[in-house]
């Protein structure tokens, strides 16, 4: 497929790192402390939403081509993701 995962969130250095090792992430997490990242994207995350996710996939042409929304279980977010992918390259 050719995809990259990476995660970011307004947490610190150290708390990603933490997560990252209690949850055996195989991939990059990246810290967004100030929200500039998140802010350039439209997601604001204020009060009781802090346990939704959204996932955006980029292509290679810098597009976007889908975003996936409110999945608390980042399992079930991650496998989402994946489903688009693989209907995308099996076309």
């Amino acid at each position: 497929m050719g995809a990259q995962r990476i995660g970011i969130s307004s947490d610190d250095v150290a708390t990603q790192a933490a997560f990252a090792s209690e949850n055996n992430l195989d991939f990059v997490l990246l810290s967004d402390p100030e929200q500039v990242v998140a802010r350039q994207f439209g997601v604001k995350r204020l009060g009781s939403t802090l346990d939704k996710r959204l996932t955006f996939v980029i292509d290679t042409d810098r597009t976007l081509a889908a975003i996936i929304s409110s999945k608390a279980d980042m399992r079930e977010h991650a496998e989402e993701a994946l489903r688009f992918l693989q209907d995308r390259s099996a076309d």
